[in-house]
């Protein structure tokens, strides 16, 4: 049911962020507009030669100090902490310090979604099984590990009793839990919702694993460099590691407090590839389906999209399926529209890249101002949009899309209107 067709309407009125390029959201999109990489060599673990790839995009000052004790920190994986930072973040930008006043607990709830979860706890708690035996395995690893276990603290923290699970669904999970909360808002189910995603894989396991794939970089003398979406000669994804959170909440509700407003969260397309467990569908077929869907639930046209914020990988396959997807969708639109991939300053931030890239959509429509592709040298004719790959755009942004494709075939858009009250 497209806006304005009498379902009730989400906003976006906190949002927070942890990213490889600076923690909270004023630094985060300042590194953004700048164009700063957050590559560099792997600090997390000791990466040898054996590795092909030695290259992340790490979160470099992140301090949980401030929100989290001591024991708390201890007993929460990376993931989890970063989870909860970015949740306070937005809650104390939209003006909440815990269940909004007048309003239910039931009322208020959690969808937060994580790719993988702890796997760093996993590796640890795994070598101790194996170097000292069962008895020495930490009572905390089973809630450590669940990848669910982020959205039940942030729950806890703030006694949000409403909605609350976590969606897990590869790179494209916090984008599906940000459209999840988007309807138990819509249909009735709540008034507010924090979700995003969060993702802490920088890890011996984790690297090994996507580089046994061929999926990520081997641009290991140049890391800033390594992230190169649409460039002719990008060779793999970096990853990264971090969160982001945005409150959702009924337009109503948000009004009646007086809040302010940075965007409109207007339209959710999902769907699958059905075709490999790693491949996009040729010619982003299933990514196609969801752009539309997200179009047609906005009540909007292709003409209407200012700016795309494209999952945009570095990977060979995705960005020509998606540029190809991109151009079916909005036609002869796509080459008046702007099309950018953040993951080229904060690498491939899995289950936690769809919210941080919604927090820079919200960004974008309420400033006015595109964030570049950086480290795009060399035309792909395959690759034909325009990448803001020449430094910062500055336009009017009414209306954007932001993409997230996850393994599997799973496929989100979501789709933000400016807020003009």
């Amino acid at each position: 049911m497209p806006s304005g067709t009498g379902r009730r309407r989400v906003v976006i009125t906190g949002m927070g962020l942890v990213t490889p390029v600076g923690t909270g959201v004023s630094k985060a999109w300042q590194a953004l507009l700048e164009g700063k990489s957050g590559g560099g060599p792997i600090t997390l673990f000791e990466a040898g030669d054996d590795y092909a790839t030695r290259i992340a995009c790490e979160v470099k000052d992140f301090d949980p100090s401030p929100y989290l004790d001591v024991k708390e920190a201890r007993r929460y994986d990376r993931f989890a902490q970063f989870a909860l930072v970015s949740a306070i973040e937005a809650m104390q930008m939209a003006g909440f310090e815990g269940v909004p006043e007048g309003l239910p607990p039931e009322r208020f709830g959690v969808v937060f979604g994580s790719g993988i979860g702890g796997i760093a706890t996993l590796e640890a708690q795994h070598s101790e099984l194996l170097e000292k035996g069962p008895r020495r395995v930490s009572p905390f690893f089973i809630p450590m590990f669940i990848p669910d276990m982020a959205a039940g603290l942030i729950s806890i923290r703030f006694g949000a009793r409403g909605p609350n699970y976590a969606t897990v669904s590869a790179c494209a999970s916090s984008a599906h839990a940000i459209g999840d909360a988007m309807r138990f808002i819509e249909r009735g189910d709540a008034d507010v919702m924090i979700a995003g995603g969060s993702e802490g894989t920088i890890t011996p396991l984790a690297v090994a694993g996507f580089s046994a794939m061929k999926a990520m970089s081997t641009r290991n003398d140049e890391p800033e460099k390594a992230s190169r979406p649409f460039d002719a000669t990008r060779d793999g994804f970096v990853i990264g590691e971090g969160a982001g959170a945005l409150v959702l909440e009924e337009l109503e509700h948000a009004r009646a407090r007086g809040a302010t407003i940075y965007a409109e969260l207007a339209g959710y397309g999902t769907s699958a590839d059905a075709f490999h467990i790693t491949a996009p569908a040729p010619e982003g077929a299933g990514a196609q389906i969801a752009m539309r869907q997200a179009l047609e639930d906005a009540g909007a046209t292709p003409d209407e999209v200012d700016y795309v914020n494209a999952h945009g990988t570095s990977t060979p396959a995705n960005d020509k399926n998606e540029t190809a997807a991109i151009k079916a969708v909005l036609g002869e639109a796509a080459y008046r529209t702007v099309v950018g991939s953040t993951k080229s300053m904060t690498g491939h931030l899995l289950g936690a890249a769809g919210a941080v890239e919604a927090v820079v959509s919200a960004l974008v429509c309420a400033e006015g101002r595109i964030p570049p592709t950086i480290n795009f040298e060399e035309a792909d004719p395959e690759c034909d949009l325009d990448y803001a790959h020449h430094g910062m755009v500055e336009r009017e942004v009414r209306f954007a899309l932001t993409n997230s494709f996850g393994f599997g075939g799973h496929n989100v858009c979501l789709a933000l209107r400016r807020w003009d009250g």
